[in-house]
């Protein structure tokens, strides 16, 4: 590499926000990767430790190319290092414990008693790393009751009241068909670590931070549905109506469906002028924004029943000219074509090592004068356990206890 070169990557690298920053990620499944292949796609070294069988999600999210690599498991996992290291080996542990010492921070969602008997614990590991940052993603928070309960998405969806408002508005409870307890928590615990370590260069101290779903989701839904609840005495019940009403969805056009919001006055005058209905501005239902929240229902079934008469393209035609908000409504088959999505290039195709080709979900977002990293694709389980382990200063006879430990006679 000549001068020039080596300056272009020493520019590049200062770039990077995290670049430098060490993270021991002791999570599965998806909330803490969610939360760890962010920091690694800003530039954190990412060691994803393992267990001898795995990543639950690498057989759990469904069929792959290679049996052990499924497609949620690659949308989580870029960018990370795998280490394999069975914690039920004494000598695993003392490794493992090796590896915490000389980390920035540690990602855990384990339930805080087994983490005390594996030995670690915040107290633990801040004994050996005073400058650690300790993450530990809960179910429930340590104070109450539920504590060392198990908890996944969807008990995490029904606890947090998610499922009441899918009964509010469809006559029974459901879930939401996607992971969204753990894909919040998993980036409100991003939040949480970032800060800390904007903290820690401030004041130089490590820092134990515990993110509960539980708490993390009922704050998420009750901010929209406290309602009326909020005031003492009540002003009235649950749910805010504008978000629970059953014809809450995309409307119906003459050959599909659009996506449609006009909440301001001058939105939703411009709706009725669209429709043909000029007059509705001076009806008393629809006269200004309390007036059509106070008539949702109302509101809501006129712009269910007005848009039968014309295509959805000549709809959007329409509302573009007036400036009401809308737009087309994808299926999950048509997203990915979706013709802004592929000005962005959010899917790109990629080569995995044992996958073949595959579509990458790339970052969403940008950032003016740094960069993230450069796609490293989700590694075979173990794939980098003896570099690691020896970059991190183990021996050859320390590595070799782990990875050929002696069969007991």
């Amino acid at each position: 590499m000549n001068d020039t070169q080596q300056q272009k990557t020493q520019q590049h690298d200062k770039n990077i926000p995290l670049k430098g920053i060490k993270v021991l990620d002791l999570t599965s499944v998806v909330v803490g990767p969610v939360a760890t292949q962010f920091l690694a796609d800003y530039g954190a070294e990412v060691i994803k430790v393992e267990m001898p069988g795995g990543d639950l999600l690498r057989k759990l999210g469904g069929a792959s190319v290679s049996g052990s690599m499924s497609a949620k498991f690659l949308h989580l996992n870029r960018n990370k290092r795998s280490v394999v290291l069975d914690l039920k080996m004494d000598a695993a542990r003392k490794a493992l414990r090796h590896l915490c010492a000389q980390v920035d921070i540690v990602v855990v969602n384990m339930r805080p008693r087994a983490l005390e008997r594996a030995g670690l614990s915040y107290d633990a590991l801040q004994a050996v790393n005073p400058c650690l940052i300790y993450c530990s993603l809960l179910g429930f928070g340590r104070k109450g009751r539920y504590a060392n309960r198990p908890a996944y998405d969807s008990i995490i969806q029904g606890a947090s009241g998610i499922a009441s408002v899918v009964d509010k508005m469809h006559g029974q409870p459901g879930y939401v068909p996607m992971v969204m307890a753990d894909h919040t928590v998993g980036l409100i615990a991003v939040q949480m670590i970032l800060m800390a370590l904007y903290q820690r260069e401030r004041t130089g101290m490590g820092e134990c931070i515990e993110v509960p779903m539980l708490e993390n989701m009922a704050a998420y839904v009750m901010a929209e549905h406290m309602y009326l609840r909020t005031f003492d005495p009540p002003l009235g019940g649950n749910f805010d109506p504008r978000v629970s009403d059953p014809q809450t969805r995309p409307i119906k056009t003459g050959d599909g469906y659009i996506c449609l919001s006009a909440n301001t006055d001058q939105q939703a005058f411009a709706f009725f002028e669209a429709i043909g209905r000029p007059e509705l501005k001076d009806d008393p239902r629809f006269c200004s924004v309390a007036a059509r929240f106070r008539n949702t229902r109302d509101y809501f079934d006129l712009r269910s029943k007005s848009l039968l008469q014309k295509t959805t393209a000549q709809w959007l035609e329409i509302f573009d000219r007036l400036n009401v908000p809308a737009m087309p409504y994808n299926t999950l088959e048509h997203l990915p074509d979706d013709p802004h999505i592929r000005d962005v290039g959010l899917f790109q195709k990629v080569l995995h090592p044992t996958e073949g080709p595959i579509w990458n979900i790339g970052l969403p977002n940008t950032l003016r004068n740094g960069a993230p990293v450069d796609y490293s694709p989700p590694p075979p389980l173990g794939a980098d356990t003896v570099a690691v382990l020896r970059e991190y200063g183990l021996d050859d006879s320390a590595i070799a206890a782990i990875t050929q430990p002696t069969a007991a006679p």
